[in-house]
């Protein structure tokens, strides 16, 4: 794969994952539900940047179909445990939202 296509590819990871963050945005002008600081959408920024970098590096780097999808599953299991720790605490480490 060039090298141009793998960072194409990245920009569209890290385009898409980034405009997740205008659901919140936009709930919050509509809704007193949705209460999130700058500090909220710059956590959640971050995760999603971490995830898009890290699925790009499992697509450069392992070759196998099979690796590829045992590796991305990993990877959003624990995006999604982290994500729900810091949202609600469902572990109760200090880490948890409540």
């Amino acid at each position: 794969m060039e090298v141009s296509q793998s960072n194409k590819r990245l920009k569209i990871l890290m385009v898409s994952f980034l405009s997740l963050l205008l659901i919140p945005l936009i709930a919050m002008q509509f809704s007193t539900e949705v209460n999130w600081s700058p500090f909220d959408f710059a956590v959640m920024g971050i995760m999603l940047s971490t995830l898009g970098i890290a699925l790009e590096v499992i697509l450069r780097i392992f070759p196998k179909k099979s690796q590829r999808i045992w590796l991305i599953a990993i990877i959003f299991l624990f995006f999604l445990l982290v994500w729900a720790e810091l949202a609600v605490g469902v572990f109760g480490t200090i880490l948890s939202g409540n």
